[in-house]
């Protein structure tokens, strides 16, 4: 019997949750999705020195601020790393917009442009790449502008139907509910043990999953942010999973038989729900205290990490600038 991940593959697109080349070489995914605290750990790694010290020695070159050079090279690196990885796989890479700018829609912009852009440098078209933008009302309605111009995005730190729903009207690609991190919340506030059948995170997605499917919402949900293999194994069928390279290796050894879990076929089609306007967004966003703790403390880490990443980008320059 094939192993449970070549079985999942069959049924759900695969994408490595990662921004390691070796292990993308070997897992082979369809897509690769990446973030600031996992592009933070690959130019941590003394293998991809080269990639670094291109985008140092770029940025030597370049005039301005201090930060705002810090800023551009970081920005260098994070494509650099995505084009490596678009070399790779056949399908889609997701680039982070920097998560500093989550509630300021025309600085989204503006990045999403300029990362495009600096992948057709590089040779990559936009049908390559996903934009990745975090699920506030802000980054939705950047979204909305980027679809219309031809830039695929992927909204994440999604954790509530809301979200969901508004992404969906936004017309977005794809979406990334969290699972792992929305088990995490209700295992703090005392909830479980949960199975992969009840475990909150899975239920959320199948929640999203079911609404899209009965209003032919055309959105893909890609399931993000997992904790073991049996909340992937209770996703199995959904549209895309992204999936750490340890998990990916668990599920390549694992034997046994996984069942469908999620399908679209038979689904009683519903009309459209009513459109969100922001007031009825941040009220039901509110009005879920998971969602609201979630999303936030997601932005601070992807934020803590990138600053994380500019400065040891600085750290580099004063290096060389010493020697």
């Amino acid at each position: 019997m094939p192993s449970k991940l070549d079985q999942l593959r069959a049924m759900t697109v695969v994408v490595a949750d990662t921004g390691d080349l070796d292990a993308v070489r070997r897992l082979q995914p369809q897509d690769c999705t990446t973030n600031p605290t996992l592009l933070l750990k690959a130019v941590e790694n003394p293998a991809y020195a080269a990639i670094v010290d291109e985008a140092l020695t770029w940025g030597r070159k370049q005039s301005g601020s201090r930060e705002g050079v810090v800023a551009a090279i970081c920005d260098r690196l994070a494509v650099a790393f995505g084009a490596e990885l678009a070399r790779i796989v056949p399908g889609r890479v997701s680039t982070e917009v920097d998560a500093d700018l989550s509630f300021d829609t025309e600085a989204t912009l503006a990045k999403a442009r300029a990362i495009i852009k600096a992948y057709e440098e590089h040779g990559i078209g936009r049908e390559r790449i996903l934009i990745k933008i975090a699920s506030t009302w802000e980054g939705i309605r950047a979204a909305e502008v980027l679809q219309k111009e031809g830039i695929d995005c992927n909204l994440t730190l999604l954790f509530a139907q809301a979200q969901a729903q508004a992404c969906a009207e936004a017309g977005v690609f794809l979406i990334s509910p969290f699972v792992g991190r929305i088990l995490d919340w209700h295992v703090k506030a005392g909830g479980g043990p949960y199975t992969g059948e009840t475990d909150p995170g899975v239920l959320s997605v199948r929640n999203i999953y079911a609404s899209y499917k009965a209003q032919g919402i055309k959105t893909v949900v890609m399931g993000a942010s997992f904790r073991n293999i049996g909340e992937i194994e209770a996703l199995a069928g959904c549209d895309r999973l992204t999936i750490s390279p340890a998990l990916l290796d668990e599920l390549a050894k694992a034997e046994g038989e996984l069942p469908r879990k999620l399908s679209s076929d038979g689904v009683a089609k519903i009309a459209p729900l009513p459109r969100l306007d922001e007031k009825s967004f941040r009220f039901a966003l509110n009005e879920d205290a998971m969602a609201t703790e979630k999303l936030s403390e997601g932005i601070r880490a992807f934020v803590k990490d990138l600053r994380s990443l500019r400065a040891l980008v600085a750290k580099h320059l004063d290096t060389a600038k010493a020697a």
